[in-house]
């Protein structure tokens, strides 16, 4: 069980100084992300003649919220369109990319809004999210069938080695960001299609609702916050059914048993799965009963796993 905790822990950690550091980053008096204040700074400052972001200190959760520290917004020149205001943040993101700040370049936006469920207030390039804070959305997919014991196997993939983030790394056998412009099952039958190769007949005939996580990490590297809400799947496949590569972002696909899954949480395991992979497989197995309600630190390990509650 420590070895779980370990792994949820590795993605969901944010101290408590660095949390009371965020400044709030408001748009329409709601909070839209949080911001460390040299990322604020340099977000106000990457185009002076034109621009972008300011500090106000008087935003806050329409009004719901007083706070005397500042807090980033949008020039109101930016306009109030989705268009104008994609646009905008857009412009200033790829300055930053050429000044070498963001990597990794997707021409993909994702939607900035309070919560899930509310309108989208404007898009941002995806590998810019974390600069802003915002709450990141996604789509996790437990690929599994049903072994020739009885007992499920879990389809795994490996990055591309040319791969922005994680090259190399194992992975579910999809996984993808919810951009701008689809419905979860949109996106989920989009991404299995383009990643392994998934027919929609199959995926929609195999696929079930399987919650979801959240987690928050503070990265030194680029002082930012990464704030996720991750859609959870279960993807029953037929067990002649082979995923194949497709779109490049994988090298291939191979099963593993639940055995197989337990032993890769140890914090030495030689070829460890993506970091936000962890929290999902381990809901898995906690749902399906592969770990045993008795087992000591079973109750840690689900307060934990709860613990992420940025939905």
């Amino acid at each position: 069980m420590q070895d779980l905790l370990f792994r949820i822990r590795k993605v969901n950690q944010i101290s408590p100084d660095i949390k009371a550091s965020l400044l709030n980053f408001v748009v329409d008096g709601k909070i839209v992300g949080k911001v460390r204040p040299k990322i604020a700074d340099l977000l106000c400052s990457a185009d002076r003649n034109k621009p972008v972001f300011c500090l106000d200190s008087d935003s806050a959760d329409g009004g719901a919220i007083i706070s005397t520290s500042p807090v980033l917004t949008l020039t109101p020149d930016v306009g109030i369109s989705v268009k104008s205001r994609t646009e905008a943040v857009n412009r200033i993101m790829s300055i930053l990319r050429d000044q070498g700040i963001v990597s990794g370049w997707r021409d993909e936006d994702y939607p900035v809004k309070p919560s899930f469920y509310e309108e989208t207030l404007f898009g941002v390039e995806r590998a810019s999210a974390s600069l802003l804070g915002i709450m990141e959305y996604g789509v996790h997919i437990n690929g599994l069938v049903q072994g020739n014991d009885g007992q499920p196997r879990m389809w795994i993939a490996r990055r591309a080695a040319d791969k922005s983030k994680y090259p190399g790394m194992l992975d579910h056998i999809v996984a993808g960001g919810q951009p701008v412009g689809l419905s979860l099952l949109e996106n989920v039958v989009k991404e299995c299609q383009e990643e392994a190769g998934i027919p929609e007949d199959i995926t929609l005939a195999g696929l079930s609702n399987a919650g979801a996580i959240s987690y928050e990490t503070y990265s030194e590297h680029n002082d930012c916050v990464t704030r996720c809400v991750l859609f959870n799947f279960d993807l029953h496949l037929p067990n002649n059914f082979i995923p194949k590569p497709v779109d490049g972002e994988v090298e291939e696909f191979f099963l593993w048993d639940i055995d197989q899954i337990k032993t890769s949480m140890a914090p030495n395991f030689h070829d460890p799965i993506k970091p936000n992979c962890y929290p999902v497989i381990i809901d898995y197995l906690l749902r399906c009963g592969h770990i045993s309600p008795d087992t000591k630190g079973y109750l840690d390990v689900l307060k934990e796993l709860r613990s992420g509650d940025c939905y």
